[in-house]
């Protein structure tokens, strides 16, 4: 029997394909039990309209059959099989779809639901297998076919038996190396644990043989009258997929505890989902989903291979365990299952051909979590507070993201505190701001309690406006990026004008600038390099003194930066200003000081003010024991 060869360039595609296109070799199963489904699909959709097919809708089905000695794993179906010519076109020409073709040819019909494209996702048998041998026999015809390959070298057709219809696909699994132990798929637990996970909820039963222990009685009985049993070794053929997904079935058929119970065995959850966001979207694309957002935070969440993600099927098959271009990475928390008919594939079910079609299912579904996420701070404000505690991380990145693209898309899921207790989003700020407080006023600390004691806070918390404390790293990018809330500006109450003062304050406190220059000279010369200029502010209520800074960095970016990881980032300092009320007792007293002559004591109270600023500021002392120096040497 002569051996056919295959075409250069298919040669050249099946490499590549072994090689590289797959990038997982345990999907050869998913593949080929998607073609029998496939060809499954094709006969039970005839058999509607012809009653010769003889099999019932329950009697289709997937055998599985594992057989170590030969070193084979067999794929059968009564499906609706191949012709010679058939297997000709299917098989000898990589990337030639019989199904696809029957799809093109009933896409008017109704039911018709074909995954895979026989010849493409087939071939990758051979990343396992040295050797397959396809035996088919149509619907309609008495003749078999088999078909022979031993990979790139070339296959055989020749005519054979078979005494039903329908396609066994034979696998020679390959001899174990270094690399890969092979033998593994031969294992019944490895099959099953590879249906399960990628083939669970094909619509027909994948069947095997599974073996297993029971006690029997043995017919004799022990001292106490009891029968005596013992471990007998049995085998049951069992269907071993799902079929029918939970996502696939209607509202109405699954209780909100079926849905519970099934987040917490596919994620292992400890904890009920915060929320369940079930879609069914129908029309020029279809789809349906069931997202879940975590009930906890995993502690290993941001270590990429441990994410959760949202799984893609399609018509029941994963074809992607995890689909990082469905939603963007401000909802990546979000996890669940997207099943669509719709998806075109190509040359394997890893690689997604029109990326608009997953863009269009991930808007969607972006605009139905977002609106769910609000209608759980409208109605359980305490439970949304605990997802924001969990989440909000992540819809921070998301405002910064591609400098602020999605800021207003997420803007009013941000909540921010303005005391220990209390979080508002920045609409409720605004709505609540008194009508002669024209910004929304915020400050940057390690803690909301140390925001609080800021001394520039004092005077606005004087006037009752609310300050929002702003803790996070990033919290200062969030609030440049979204710049304005309902045409409020935000200021920071450190660095920027608080706008309490009237134009007679401002002329007022420049001119005791002007006054005192020198006397701010002497404290920017006594404190050194620490500051860039000291001034006299109107910013401060009962406090002595308090750090601002000019420029860009801030006091908050600095002490990010200086744990960065780079030599560079640690050096990246805050332009600090030492502010001084001059009305304070403590500021008076070296004041006195200085105007008497004593300007060594004078320095040395001005080196303490700005070392107590550092710290009203959450700064480091660099040096505690000097400062302990200058401070106890006051008493002497």
């Amino acid at each position: 029997m002569a051996k056919k060869q295959f075409k250069a360039e298919s040669k050249r595609l099946l490499d590549l394909m072994i090689n590289s296109i797959y990038t997982n070799k345990e999907i050869f199963l998913r593949e080929i039990i998607s073609n029998a489904s496939d060809a499954i699909d094709k006969l039970c959709y005839i058999s509607l309209t012809d009653d010769k097919v003889g099999i019932k809708r329950d009697e289709f089905k997937i055998d599985i059959v594992s057989d170590k000695e030969a070193r084979t794993i067999t794929v059968s179906d009564n499906g609706i099989g191949m012709s010679k010519e058939e297997c000709e076109n299917n098989l000898g020409v990589i990337a030639k779809s019989g199904s696809k073709a029957f799809k093109d040819e009933m896409e008017e019909k109704e039911d018709i639901s074909i995954i895979g494209q026989f010849g493409v996702g087939f071939y990758s048998a051979f990343m396992v297998a040295d050797e397959v041998t396809v035996i088919t026999r149509k619907y309609g015809e008495d003749t078999a076919t088999k078909w022979n390959s031993k990979g790139v070298d070339g296959y055989t057709v020749e005519e054979t038996e078979k005494d039903s219809v329908g396609t066994d696909v034979i696998m020679h699994i390959k001899e174990d190396t270094e690399e890969e132990l092979y033998g593994t798929f031969l294992e019944v637990w490895k099959l099953k644990q590879l249906i399960k996970k990628y083939s669970d909820y094909v619509r027909w039963p994948i069947k095997m043989d599974v073996p297993h222990t029971e006690q029997r009685e043995t017919g004799e009985t022990n001292d106490d009258g009891t029968p005596k049993t013992e471990s007998v070794s049995v085998t049951e053929n069992e269907t071993i997929n799902s079929m029918v997904p939970i996502w696939q079935r209607s509202k109405s058929e699954v209780t909100d505890e079926e849905c519970v119970a099934f987040y917490k065995e596919k994620y292992r959850g400890q904890q009920d989902p915060m929320t369940t966001v079930r879609v069914n979207a129908e029309g020029t694309l279809s789809y349906k989903a069931l997202l879940f957002i975590p009930g906890e935070q995993d502690e290993e969440y941001l270590i990429p291979e441990s994410k959760k993600g949202i799984t893609l099927y399609s018509n029941g098959v994963m074809i992607m365990e995890k689909c990082e271009d469905l939603v963007h990475d401000y909802f990546e928390f979000v996890c669940g299952v997207v099943d669509s008919p719709d998806l075109s594939l190509n040359i394997s079910r890893e690689i997604l051909q029109h990326n608009r079609q997953l863009h269009t299912i991930g808007t969607s579904l972006e605009k139905k979590i977002k609106g769910e996420m609000e209608k759980m701070m409208a109605d359980d404000r305490e439970s949304y507070e605990k997802l924001f505690r969990n989440f909000g991380i992540h819809l921070k990145c998301g405002i910064c993201d591609e400098y602020g693209r999605y800021k207003d898309f997420l803007r009013d899921l941000i909540l921010f505190y303005t005391s220990e207790e209390k979080q508002v989003t920045l609409k409720e700020y605004v709505e609540n701001m008194p009508e002669s407080q024209k910004a929304i006023y915020y400050a940057s600390a390690d803690t909301i309690k140390h925001a609080m004691s800021l001394p520039q806070s004092e005077e606005v918390r004087n006037r009752g406006y609310e300050v929002i404390y702003l803790t996070n790293a990033i919290d200062e990018m969030v609030v440049a990026n979204l710049m304005e809330q309902d045409g409020k500006p935000f200021c920071n109450i450190v660095t920027e004008d608080l706008g309490f003062d009237t134009e007679e304050d401002k002329k007022k406190n420049e001119e005791a600038n002007i006054e005192q220059k020198e006397f701010l000279d002497f404290i920017k010369e006594s404190v050194g390099e620490e500051i860039v200029s000291a001034k006299i502010s109107n910013k401060l209520a009962s406090q002595p003194c308090a750090l601002s800074t000019e420029g860009p960095v801030s006091l908050e970016m600095e002490k990010y930066f200086k744990h960065g990881p780079s030599e560079e980032m640690r050096k990246v300092k805050a332009s600090r200003v030492l502010e001084i009320n001059l009305e304070n007792a403590a500021i008076a007293a070296m004041k006195k000081e200085y105007d008497e002559g004593d300007r060594e004591k004078a320095a040395d109270m001005a080196r303490i003010l700005n070392t107590l600023a550092n710290l009203m500021a959450g700064m480091e002392i660099e040096d505690p024991a000097k400062f302990t120096r200058q401070v106890t040497g006051l008493f002497e």
